[in-house]
């Protein structure tokens, strides 16, 4: 993958070192260093420079990344990508239930991973896999994915922030009471479990998620979440602990009469363009399988 940015320097930036700037823009002390690496990685006014160079006001400053090699051991394969949105530097993608993020053990081949690699792949360009937000095998919605070191390196610290609002839909069986509010539960891993978590006051961690019920149809509510936190399977365990539990969740509930997979999907997506700063925002409808639920078809 290969990507050139430019930056215009303007006068509250002049005397800075460029490795000062760059820093200011999001880059990490490990990008600096993997860029150091990189044959003419750094111009400023198009002639080669060191990262310790001090800049003026009115400088171009160009970076120049280059990553030559693909991720190892994930083969490409050709399967369906709903790619939303793609720029020189991010992906968004709409991801299927039932496809996982990564490759593992008893998923080499099926994965979004796997997807982008063969997209890419045609193309002719390395690609290195790195998703900021990863989803559930059976979550479906709205995923994305840097292009290359610098801008991974910006989204994770945005992640780390909060910087990037996520809303979620579910569908739960009855009325949620309240319908609104916010669930601050800290959680912690069930027991000698590797997977499954828990609402745990005394050990968890913490974790806050807010809802609202958006309507009710055919015995079921569609609720809204928003997570102010991230952690494992929080929504999962925040709506059992509320006494609403997602239908279809075989590890929670495995109320699998409408849907045989957790009715959650990564609905909408906003955030600021991790090189340009500009605001975007991304949705991506109900899959047919919760809407079905709604309406009260067959599966």
């Amino acid at each position: 993958m290969e990507r050139i940015i430019t930056y215009q320097i303007q006068k509250e930036d002049g005397g800075l070192r460029a490795e000062q700037y760059l820093r200011r823009k999001g880059y990490s002390y490990q990008n600096l260093t993997q860029l150091k690496k990189m044959p003419e990685s750094l111009l400023i006014n198009d002639i080669w420079s060191y990262m310790r160079t001090v800049l003026r006001e009115g400088d171009t400053l160009t970076v120049h990344i280059r990553e030559n090699e693909s991720s190892p051991n994930i083969p490409p394969v050709k399967l369906p990508l709903d790619i939303v949105y793609e720029d020189g530097d991010i992906l968004v993608v709409n991801k299927p239930a039932g496809m996982p993020i990564h490759p593992s053990l008893n998923n080499y081949r099926n994965s979004l991973a796997n997807a982008l690699m063969y997209y890419f792949s045609e193309q002719g360009v390395p690609f290195i896999f790195r998703c900021t937000n990863r989803l559930d095998r059976d979550t479906s919605g709205l995923t994305v994915i840097a292009k290359h070191l610098v801008s991974s390196s910006i989204l994770s610290g945005m992640g780390v922030r909060h910087e990037i609002e996520r809303e979620y839909l579910a569908v739960v069986r009855g009325s949620v009471t309240p319908p609104e509010g916010t669930i601050c539960a800290p959680l912690a891993r069930a027991g000698t479990s590797l997977i499954e978590r828990k609402v745990d006051f005394e050990h968890g961690e913490h974790a806050v998620t807010h809802y609202r019920t958006i309507k009710e149809k055919n015995g079921h509510s569609l609720v809204s979440l928003i997570l102010e936190t991230g952690r494992t399977h929080q929504i999962r365990v925040h709506m059992k602990y509320l006494g609403f539990p997602l239908i279809g969740d075989y590890l929670y509930n495995p109320d699998t009469e409408n849907i045989t997979r957790q009715a959650l999907h990564s609905h909408r997506l906003r955030f600021r363009h991790p090189i340009t700063g500009e605001e975007l925002v991304f949705t991506a409808p109900l899959p047919d399988d919760m809407a079905s639920v709604l309406k009260g078809d067959p599966r």
